[in-house]
């Protein structure tokens, strides 16, 4: 507990979904919070929430754009810990339907906005810290048809990590790649068909549930804390690699 206890942890998404319960888990072990997030709403909402008692700030920033990349890092000032969960529903045509556009707009919001993240957050970022990055399920199980683009993004993700491990040591950077998590991201996925999809792939889990953000929390608390591991994936999936 004692490792994040005033220590400063920027949560990129941190208004909803695993960046919400990540800054939770966070908070209760003492952190001072930044969030930073596209919708100034949200990111109120999701300060009330959490409480904290003034250690929780917001800061309205949207990834894809990096003159706000830049300006959100130049005034979140020396920081100890960088957690971006986030992320945009992906493209999942059939590569035979698949748009361009969209895809181009999917590779900005998720790998090109992690890029510009880790430029503008390693100036600040205090030696020997650590940045946490989230790839996903669909690496290693990626959707048939209409999964090759997300299964090829979310599977970079653990390679940016290993070449930016050695660029920045000492300071530490790794992957977190969830399975299945209730988020607001799958109701704009699927919608009501999502009680549906959750029920049945529950029933296939050796966990047997589908993940709230809280069950995956920790290990992104384990990637801020463990001094001595960088340019790993910490997959938390409750058994859907294996599946």
């Amino acid at each position: 507990m004692a490792q994040l206890m005033g220590r400063k942890v920027v949560v990129v998404g941190g208004s909803s979904g695993i960046g919400l319960g990540v800054a939770a888990a966070a908070l209760e072990r003492g952190a001072e919070l930044v969030l930073v997030g596209r919708s100034q709403d949200k990111l109120l909402q999701a300060q009330r929430s959490l409480g904290g008692n003034g250690r929780v700030k917001t800061v309205t920033a949207d990834m894809t754009r990096e003159a706000e990349i830049a300006a959100a890092f130049a005034g979140i000032g020396a920081f100890d810990h960088l957690v971006s969960t986030a992320g945009t529903p992906p493209p999942g045509d059939p590569i035979g339907e698949t748009d361009a556009e969209m895809v181009r707009r999917f590779v900005d919001d998720k790998l090109i906005g992690a890029v510009l993240v880790a430029k503008h957050a390693v100036r600040t970022l205090t030696a020997g810290g650590s940045m946490t990055f989230t790839s996903g399920i669909n690496k290693d199980r990626p959707p048939v048809p209409g999964g090759a683009v997300v299964s090829a993004i979310a599977g970079a993700f653990s390679y940016f990590a290993r070449a930016l491990a050695l660029e920045l040591g000492p300071s530490r950077v790794n992957i977190v790649s969830p399975g299945w998590v209730d988020t607001p991201m799958f109701d704009e996925l699927v919608g009501e068909a999502k009680a549906g999809y959750f029920a049945e792939m529950a029933a296939r889990l050796p966990i047997g549930r589908i993940a709230a953000p809280r069950d995956v929390a920790p290990a992104y608390l384990y990637a801020m804390e463990s001094e001595f591991m960088t340019g790993e994936t910490i997959h938390i999936d409750g058994g859907q690699r294996l599946i």
